[in-house]
């Protein structure tokens, strides 16, 4: 177990938190991270509010271990989204996608702890100004939805770590031991797994999607949308390579994603994820990754300490 701020605060027993995927960050997934120690996640990216909220309180019947909700504010249009999430013992909230003035006051008002999902210095001094007790810090090496303005972890966490004193998770690029041990250096307490998660026997995406990431190297993402918002971070393939060439990549080619995700027609729609795809080489259950990261992210520690 680690004892830092970020725990204290999910009260979780490790500081790995689940990202909240579209269609994919739903209570199987999120409940084998909850189980194994982490901090899983439900997504309302989808939209599909009504099906979100049966996975909300399918959550209960699958773990009694925290889990938070994300409220991604450009996709979330219904006013009582908040209610909901207070109504069912949510304790953990991260908010996206929008302005952290929103519904900060209300969720912490009710008791909750709100992180909100930061690309940029700005954006995370407007969300600590917000009152958020805390900020997942995003770099552009991340998949799915992104600034067209991206910014490496490498650059991006110790920035943020040097202007505001709340607790960061990181995110982008973070797979197992060693990168997390790499983001607690540079000034993160917690970190957040998306695409690794994806691709874990628990994960309800089509095999196909879990073996496109395992045999994908680190050069087989795409970033659309570089001219305009959102920008996008996926997987390359015939598809997204030709629209990486398009100014502007249309949100109509989402209409076909629950082909691609659990259909396994690769083609059908956008594929997102991040490059830590390239360091992905199998398929293993949840618990099996969150042990193994804390594993090595311990050896790692104890490798850098200098010797007497």
């Amino acid at each position: 177990m680690i004892e830092n701020r970020v725990t204290a605060l999910l009260g979780s027993r490790y500081p790995i938190v689940q990202a909240p995927m579209g269609w994919i960050a739903r209570s199987a997934l999120a409940s084998a991270v909850s189980n194994a120690g982490g901090m899983g996640i439900i997504e309302t990216s989808s939209g599909e509010l009504d099906n979100v909220k049966s996975e909300i309180q399918r959550m209960g019947e699958l773990t009694d271990q925290p889990f938070g909700v994300n409220i991604a504010q450009a996709f979330v249009r219904d006013p009582h989204i908040v209610d909901f999430v207070i109504d069912n013992g949510v304790k953990f909230v991260t908010t996206s996608a929008g302005d952290p003035t929103k519904y900060t006051a209300a969720l912490k008002a009710a008791g909750l702890t709100v992180f909100h999902v930061v690309p940029t210095l700005a954006a995370a001094l407007k969300a600590v100004d917000a009152g958020v007790d805390g900020l997942v810090v995003e770099g552009g090496e991340g998949g799915g939805f992104k600034n067209p303005r991206d910014v490496s972890l490498m650059v991006l966490l110790p920035l943020i770590a040097s202007k505001v004193d709340v607790p960061l998770i990181a995110a982008g690029g973070i797979t197992d031991g060693v990168s997390m041990a790499a983001a607690f250096a540079l000034g993160a307490e917690g970190v957040q797994m998306g695409t690794r998660m994806v691709a874990a026997l628990e994960s309800p995406v089509h095999e196909n999607w879990k073996a496109a990431i395992v045999s994908a190297a680190e050069t087989d993402t795409v970033f659309l949308n570089r001219f305009s918002r959102p920008a996008l971070r996926a997987l390359r393939t015939e598809r997204t390579t030709r629209l990486e060439r398009e100014e502007s990549v249309s949100m109509a080619e989402f209409a076909h994603i629950t082909d691609l995700y659990f259909g396994g027609d690769l083609e059908a729609s956008i594929a997102l994820g991040g490059q830590v795809m390239g360091r992905i080489e199998s398929v293993i259950s949840v618990r099996a990754i969150i042990e193994s990261t804390m594993s090595e992210f311990h050896a790692t520690l104890r490798r850098l300490r200098p010797t007497p």
